[in-house]
This record gives C-alpha cells, structure tokens and sequence, in this order.
C-alpha cells in the first residue's frame, strides 16, 4: 500500500447555518484555523454541537465552507466534492452492504474507479492483512464482531489510498473492550502507513491516547491547540481543564512571583504553583486547578483545606478517595495503595498540593 503523507491547512474557515426556528444565522464552525503536518493524526475533541463533525465534514466535502479555504497538499479544495480531494471517511455508522463478502465490500471503491482485476486483489488483500482480516475475506459481514466490522469499514477507506484519513467518532458503537483494543489498531496502522489523519470524537480517552495533537472546540470556537500531555497538564480554561480530565478547582488571587513559583491565597493560606495560564496577572482572581494525582491527603490542620472522606473507590493499582470539603467534593487519587494509607470513609482530613503539577488558571466560568 503506497505510504502517502500530506499536509492539511484550514484558513479561517467559518460555516454559518440557518436557525430552522428563528431564521437566525448560527456559526457552527467559527474562523477555524490551524495546520496538521504531513503524516500527523490530530483529533477535534468536545461536547456534541461544538463544531467538531462540521469541521471534518467540510475537510472531507460534504460541507462546504460559508467563508475560508481549505488546502491538502498544497491544492486549495474548498469547494470541490468528497472524491475530488483524496479522502476517506470512517463514519460512525459502519455502513457496510450487507450482500457482499468482506472482500466485496472493501473492493467497492476500486471497482467504482475501475481498478484492474489484478491489482484490486492486490490491494485488497494487503488492506485486509492490515487490519488482520484477511482470513475472513469470504464472510458476511453479519457474522462478523462489531470490532470486525469496523476494521472492514477501516480497510475500504485505506484501499483507495487517500491522502488522508477522517475518522468521524467510529468507535462509539463498541464496547469499552473493544474500543481500547481498536484505539491500539487504529494508531498502529496510521503509523504504518505514514497517513495523515483527522478523528472526531467526544472521548478523552480517546483523543488522549491516539493523538499528536490535539484541537479542543466550544460553540463552534478553537479553544486550544496541543499535545496530549500540553492539553492536560497545561489547559488555557476551566472548559479545557475539565472536559480533558478529572480535575478540581480552588477560587484563589494571585500574588506574585517567588523564585519562579507563582504565589497566591487560597482562603488566606498562601500556596505555590509551578504553572500559571499567560492569561493571569497579580491580583487577579483566579482559579487553582488540580488533578487527583496532584492532591495529597494528611491529617486535619496539615494542608489547606480540611474535609472528611465520602468515599473510597479501589481501582486494582489506585484508589479513589472523594472528599466533602467548603470547595465541594475533591477526588484524589491515591496511587499504589498497598504501600500509603487510604484513609477510611468518614475520616477528617486535610487536603494538600504537589506545586510541580497544579497551574494557575484565569477567573470566570469558561
């Protein structure tokens, strides 16, 4: 299978559609503008109406763009249609005829574009061996799992050997063994093939684990742009902040800075942050983001924020402990549990912070 990898470019691209029931103009995609480099999968992550598949869809030519360009390969395909633009989408629905073998069904596309005989073998065989399919090129796609039938809808779109790969949220309709297990798959055969990739999902998991980068969406707007570990450990918003991770928030004003920590008051305690979002100045109210791995749990009076355990949940090499605090209830993860203390339901505690992994976040709801 030819390795091609090229890059993906949207220019301000903005889609205004009309409120069937006010007659109102909505932009469902507002100025999108970002870059994926060749052979890059990168994932549109956020809540359902965010712009997320609109984006895709016009990256593949379904939709076509009220305003901007789109540019593959240094071609400008804004407005051409799906199979003028070197494409292939994976939809959610997998979307399989189901008269035809596994080998039919992933050998449509090249009898559309009157491949010869002996090259469609070709090809759709090297595709099935992809997806490790190729043993069941003669069943039906109704004896097949449906992580099996998501790999026959993977291998039709890679035999035609797109440019790139769209991926629109496929792996909802399994279950969450089967998604783990198709994630691995998928990222494996992207990387194999070099291929540039686009996926839309919902998931952080998802997006977490199969991504370059990432491109989080609100209300049709780009919020943040970044690598896994960047979108995590360092979120630009409350919204990013949450909607990647599991995370708390302390109300807090920052002070200053000390030997590179950034100092602020939490209820009149002073606490240290290794991280703070360029968006926050001294003496502006601020919110204090921390994950349950960056909390630790002591005895009351010993950290800044007192409370009492509602609960334990044992996760094998974790523990979950919720705790009801004035902040409301704080997770904090408790890891390796067989050698710290999990301290039992009921107990009063306090709550402390590693200043390495919490950041300084701007004030406000978004």
């Amino acid at each position: 299978m030819n390795k091609q990898s090229v890059p993906v470019r949207l220019e301000k691209v903005t889609k205004i559609f009309k409120d069937p029931k006010t007659k109102t103009d909505v932009a469902a995609v507002n100025e999108a503008d970002f870059e994926i480099a060749p052979g890059e999968l990168v994932t549109l992550l956020g809540p359902s109406g965010c712009g997320k598949t609109t984006t895709l869809r016009m990256i593949g030519g379904f939709e076509l763009p009220t305003r901007g360009r789109i540019v593959i390969g240094g071609e400008d395909v804004t407005f051409l249609p799906p199979n003028g633009r070197a494409t292939a989408t994976v939809f959610q629905s997998y979307g399989l005829f189901p008269h035809l073998s596994v080998f039919d069904n992933v050998a449509y596309g090249l009898r559309v574009r009157k491949v010869e005989k002996g090259e469609l073998k070709r090809r759709v065989d090297e595709a099935l061996a992809l997806v490790g399919l190729s043993e069941l090129a003669g069943r039906a796609p109704s004896r097949l799992s449906g992580g099996q039938q998501q790999r026959v809808a993977l291998a039709r779109s890679l035999v035609v050997e797109p440019k790139v790969l769209l991926l629109d949220e496929p792996l909802s309709n399994l279950d969450a063994l089967l998604r783990e297990q198709m994630r691995v798959e998928i990222r494996r055969i992207q990387k194999a093939l070099g291929i540039t990739a686009v996926y839309v999902t919902h998931d952080r998991v998802e997006a977490m684990s199969l991504s370059d980068r990432v491109i989080v969406m609100k209300n049709g707007v780009i919020r943040q742009v970044g690598s896994p570990s960047r979108i995590y450990e360092d979120p630009d918003s409350k919204f990013v902040a949450g909607f990647v991770g599991k995370v708390a928030f302390f109300p807090v004003t920052l002070e200053g800075e000390d030997g590179g920590a950034f100092v602020c008051s939490l209820s009149g305690k002073k606490v240290r942050a290794a991280r703070r979002s360029p968006g926050v100045r001294s003496g502006d109210a601020a919110f204090l983001m921390a994950r349950p791995e960056s909390l630790r749990l002591g005895a009351p009076g010993a950290g800044v924020a007192d409370g009492t355990v509602s609960a334990n949940v044992y996760l094998g090499s974790s523990v979950e402990s919720f705790v009801s605090t004035e902040y409301g209830e704080i997770l904090v993860q408790i890891d390796d549990p067989a050698e710290k203390k999990v301290w039992p339901e009921g107990s009063r505690v306090s709550i402390s912070f590693n200043e390495a992994l919490i950041r300084v976040l701007p004030g406000g709801d978004d």
